[in-house]
């Protein structure tokens, strides 16, 4: 455990320095889903903030979308945040399904739970949102790219947005999830009850297997990609 927790701490330091994407008086949002990539995000911002530079905040935020089927007990969440010193809101949305507008379930639902994240953001004053997504996510998002969309992109470890003064960072993006999952066993994290109804409509899954697959002939191929990507 504690061999572990020295594994994703130094990874979870080397992206932030590597990106430059924590810098002195940053007020940062941590988009909180309850599942085992947000929470192990909270605890390693939570922790990171007690040292004295660079000296920064953080708030999380859950978002509960009403017409989607998560189940999250926020009480836990917000006593997880409470343990990492960083506070903890909630907020609600929804969206409203139109076949004719040519976006899925899933586009809409993310589109919306980020303009939240957005607008939380505002109000809090926060210059930075921090988002769970980590090593394999970038990678799966750079097959899903490539072979549905024709370009070889990914999410970034840091994104200036254009519209917005909001800088999007991924401190885990250097972590694979395996070893979240492990330290999510380990450290007891408490399982949130997700039952989307329009999970299937995504490729996702997919990319997650075809990876394990590549790995069988290359098992850095998560670094391979990301080298691929320059990130």
């Amino acid at each position: 455990m504690e061999q572990l927790q020295r594994r994703l701490t130094q990874l979870f330091h080397k992206a932030c320095e590597k990106y430059s994407l924590i810098e002195n008086n940053d007020h940062i949002l941590v988009g909180l889903s309850g599942g085992k990539d947000s929470l192990a995000l909270v605890e390693l911002l939570g922790r990171r903030q007690r040292i004295f530079v660079p000296k920064f905040k953080v708030t999380a935020v859950y978002v509960q979308m009403e017409n989607v089927g998560y189940k999250s007990d926020t009480e836990y969440l917000r006593a997880f945040c409470e343990r990492s010193c960083v506070p903890f809101l909630e907020r609600q949305t929804r969206f409203e399904y139109d076949e004719s507008r040519g976006k899925s379930h899933c586009f809409l639902c993310s589109w919306y739970r980020r303009k939240t994240l957005f607008d939380t953001a505002k109000e809090l004053g926060c210059n930075k949102l921090a988002l769970g997504h980590h090593k394999d996510d970038i990678v799966e998002t750079a097959l899903l790219n490539l072979f549905f969309q024709g370009s070889f992109s990914s999410i970034a470890p840091k994104m200036q947005m254009d519209k917005f003064p909001l800088t999007l960072i991924r401190p885990l993006c250097l972590i694979e999830e395996k070893d979240l999952q492990q330290y999510a066993a380990l450290s007891n994290y408490q399982s949130q009850e997700k039952l989307c109804p329009f999970e299937k409509e995504s490729h996702r899954a997919d990319m997650k297997r075809l990876v394990r697959d590549l790995e069988r002939f290359n098992p850095n191929i998560r670094s391979s990609v990301m080298n691929a990507l320059e990130y």
